[in-house]
């Protein structure tokens, strides 16, 4: 499974105490704030809802979201958003310790079915795995979000301006001499990764023509961020799409022009008996889905990462900007 950027904030104390026991999963102390929906309505009024998710930033984030919103439509949440590593949150939904996640395509199409077949489009890939998860575990994929937390690479903005390049294909007409690399290991050396991408590209790896091997620097996914920004020892690093640091870097994504990375498109994933107890979730879940962007996410993450807020304010200050939550009255 790709390596997730994790939160280095206070959240990662409540990813620790969300810890797999023996009679299931431990709130992490339920820290969202109290909202409420703007016409007052609560669709889920004594609902019992548990939401977790993965402990990366972007997945707090998603769970505060949700939970936040939630509970805003009447829900009693239990909170278990951070659980630390991706097998706590997928064996809690497994194991019906909690009813929603947020997951990713192609988390589950190659780690969780072990599919090897590169499936480009993401409501193709949707779809296939929607089907996949409602017939083996009856796990219900919401329509997916409409932000796509996939790998890329990236330059710095002189050198994308220096050399021109605005797709990867444009690296290929480059001097291999300008064709530097810096990737992590992990994805260096998985089999639909760097070494795979280059020849997809018609630049092979080791060879004289393509991309020799000192062209290539393996370190770190958190420091090829700034060695991209510093354009050193790289031109072009490889990141997530959806990193804050993209952002707050000023880095600017090279488009992945023969769809080589499989689609992460990130979708509220329920379980099934939930959903039909519940069948206004639908609703509600898409209502948060089809606001969710790439932009939007690069924004959210970088102000937990880059700024260093709470992922718990972050969620409510985006739900109050889209007009789906107010401030909640307890007198009212």
């Amino acid at each position: 499974m790709r390596p997730r950027r994790l939160l280095t904030l206070a959240i990662s104390i409540l990813a620790t105490i969300a810890l797999l026991a023996g009679c299931g999963l431990v709130s992490s102390s339920g820290t969202f704030q109290s909202a409420a929906l703007p016409d007052g309505a609560r669709p889920l009024d004594g609902a019992d809802i548990v939401v977790t998710s993965k402990s990366f930033t972007e997945g707090v984030i998603l769970g505060k979201i949700t939970a936040t919103y939630l509970a805003a439509a009447g829900a009693n949440i239990t909170d278990l958003t951070g659980a630390p590593g991706s097998a706590s949150s997928r064996q809690a939904i497994l194991n019906n310790d909690a009813d929603i996640v947020w997951e990713y395509t192609g988390t589950a199409w190659l780690n969780y079915h072990n599919q090897t077949e590169t499936i480009a489009d993401p409501q193709e890939l949707w779809r296939e795995v929607a089907a996949i998860e409602e017939s083996e575990h009856d796990l219900i994929w919401m329509a997916p979000a409409n932000f796509n937390d996939t790998y890329a690479f990236a330059a710095a903005p002189a050198v994308h301006k220096r050399l021109n390049v605005h797709t990867i294909s444009d690296i290929t007409r480059l001097p291999v001499k300008e064709r530097t690399f810096c990737v992590d290991d992990e994805f260096f050396s998985r089999p639909d990764g760097f070494v795979k991408m280059l020849a997809a590209y018609g630049m092979p790896y080791n060879t004289p023509d393509g991309v020799p091997i000192q062209n290539v620097t393996r370190m770190d996914a958190g420091v090829i961020y700034t060695a991209t920004a510093d354009s050193d020892p790289c031109n072009f690093g490889e990141v997530y799409t959806t990193d804050g640091r993209v952002k707050n870097l000023g880095l600017v994504l090279l488009e992945d022009d023969k769809k080589f990375f499989l689609p992460y498109s990130g979708t509220a994933v329920v379980r099934g008996e939930i959903l039909r107890q519940y069948p206004q979730l639908r609703g509600l879940l898409d209502t948060i889905s089809k606001r969710l962007t790439n932009e939007v996410m690069l924004d959210l993450n970088a102000r937990v990462d880059i700024d260093g807020q709470d992922p718990a304010d972050v969620a409510y200050d985006w739900l109050v900007s889209q007009g789906l939550v107010v401030e909640d009255d307890p007198d009212a």
